[in-house]
């Protein structure tokens, strides 16, 4: 959801709670219980998953590896549910003309510095950037970037947004525009 009119522009940030991150905790969630299971009944010698009986799987080594990769998934799914309850990476960036400023906030992990939070005068912008870089397999990423005076670039697009390039070219369009600067490209 975004906000604009003459002289406000606000833009809110998803941040991690994203229907990609909640499948992909819970699938790992459930492999990895499943390889603990399985490595656990083989060690203990009963079946603690029915269908599968533990006499095909020797404890040394196949389930100590089963065991092992079960714990370690069970780590990285919990790692993904915290950063889907702390919603890291959401937030905002606002662009105010009538006062002349811009403010960018996000959340980050728990601790001293959990709110990330950038205010900035208008008249600091040098530019917006867009940037090209070719990835795996000659598939092409755009990166939006606000060039600071004294700072520095600032990314505003992350690669996960799933914009097209034509949408990042729009939007960095109308950006400037808002802003009365430049548009680079690298």
């Amino acid at each position: 959801m975004n906000w604009r009119s003459e002289r406000i522009w606000i833009e809110l940030i998803t941040g991690s709670r994203k229907i990609s991150n909640f499948c992909w905790a819970f699938i790992l969630f459930l492999g990895s219980l499943g390889f603990l299971l399985v490595g656990t009944s083989s060690y203990l010698g009963r079946n603690l998953i029915s269908f599968f009986p533990y006499q095909q799987i020797l404890f040394f080594p196949q389930g100590i590896v089963m065991s092992f990769y079960g714990i370690a998934g069970l780590f990285i799914s919990s790692y993904l549910w915290c950063t889907i309850s702390w919603n890291v990476g959401s937030g905002y960036d606002l662009f105010d003309v009538k006062k002349g400023i811009v403010c960018i906030f996000r959340w980050g992990f728990p601790g001293k510095n959990r709110r990330i939070f950038f205010q900035f005068l208008m008249k600091d912008i040098q530019s917006i950037r867009i940037e090209v870089k070719d990835g795996i397999y000659t598939r092409r990423a755009l990166f939006l970037y606000m060039e600071i005076r004294g700072q520095g670039a600032i990314p505003l697009i992350r690669t996960n947004d799933n914009l097209t390039p034509r949408e990042i070219e729009q939007k960095a369009t109308e950006l400037a525009y808002f802003l009365r600067v430049p548009i680079e490209m690298k």
